[in-house]
């Protein structure tokens, strides 16, 4: 079963890129039957390599969690519309379904970060905290789900 995860926001927004900072760091780790995909945000085009993996893991950063991170199976409903900028996972999944014929299980991986907005490079040392932690532990994940 391939693994697919997607870590996706805007580096030049401080926190906010911490979901490409994990995309990275997990790909560096090489795991096998893991495949890795960063970008600025969810567009329609994930809607194909979603649809060839056997699980999806949407890493995002996100504002007040109360936690280092947060894992969770995708819940919810797709939006009726899609744009530009509101492709959410929900509807990157019903795209999958709906144009190739498969939906996979999916998890959200959101990881806490205290600075947004700003133009700046690089992630506030909250964020980097979180961010280890998150790596740490979906590691440990995709190993086990390797399994």
């Amino acid at each position: 079963m391939t693994v697919l995860v997607i870590g996706y926001g805007n580096p030049g927004r401080g926190d906010d890129g911490v979901g490409p900072a994990l995309a990275e760091r997990i790909a560096a780790l090489g795991l096998p039957g893991v495949a890795v995909d960063c970008d600025y945000q969810l567009t329609v085009d994930h809607a194909a390599p979603i649809a060839g993996a056997g699980h999806v893991v949407f890493a995002d950063a996100a504002v007040d969690l109360g936690a280092q991170f947060v894992f969770a199976p995708l819940s919810g409903e797709a939006p009726q519309t899609l744009g530009s900028h509101t492709v959410t996972p929900q509807a990157a999944m019903r795209l999958a379904g709906d144009l190739f014929g498969h939906r996979p299980a999916a998890h959200v991986l959101a990881i806490g970060g205290r600075d947004f907005g700003e133009v700046a490079e690089g992630l506030s040392d909250p964020a980097k905290a979180n961010l280890d932690a998150a790596v740490a532990f979906l590691a440990g994940w995709l190993r086990d789900a390797g399994n």
